[in-house]
């Protein structure tokens, strides 16, 4: 599983031109979900992510997470993280999940999330053209792989 985690003071996720989900300041969460992903690789990246510390304290530290702030969470599904061009310039996706398993694996990670954090998750649409609108807050990026957690 793969994730792009951008601090952001607000995001917004239409789909048809209708907002499917917004949120003030907290993370905005790209994710993918690798063909060989099982239920150990939610929870490790669950836990990253409801655990960075990427929130400045009152001497302007990145030492708060997300859960300790009380902010909001939204997760945008793109398995586009696992493009690879590796062989030429049209990008390969063959690491990443059917859309079946995908579909599951992403709901779950969602369920985990709202089980876990107080604040505000929204989402996209699993499988839709999505257009996403979001102020970075940093710019803080940061990127999380669960089969190579060296990151």
């Amino acid at each position: 599983m793969r994730a792009l985690v951008r601090r952001v003071l607000s995001a917004t996720v239409s789909v048809n031109s209708q907002t499917v989900g917004e949120i003030n300041r907290g993370l905005l969460v790209y994710l993918a979900v690798h063909r060989d992903d099982e239920d150990s690789d939610l929870g490790w990246i669950s836990q990253k992510i409801l655990g960075m510390r990427v929130f400045e304290d009152d001497a302007k530290k990145m030492n708060n997470s997300l859960v300790e702030k009380g902010y909001e969470l939204m997760v945008i599904s793109q398995f586009t993280l696992f493009g690879s061009l590796r062989k030429g310039f049209r990008p390969s996706f063959n690491h990443a999940a059917t859309p079946e398993f995908a579909v599951g694996q992403y709901r779950k990670f969602l369920q985990i999330i709202k089980e876990k954090l107080n604040g505000r998750v929204a989402s996209g649409e699993f499988g839709a053209d999505m257009k996403i609108l979001s102020i970075d807050d940093g710019p803080v990026s940061l990127w999380l792989d669960s089969k190579e957690k060296n990151y």
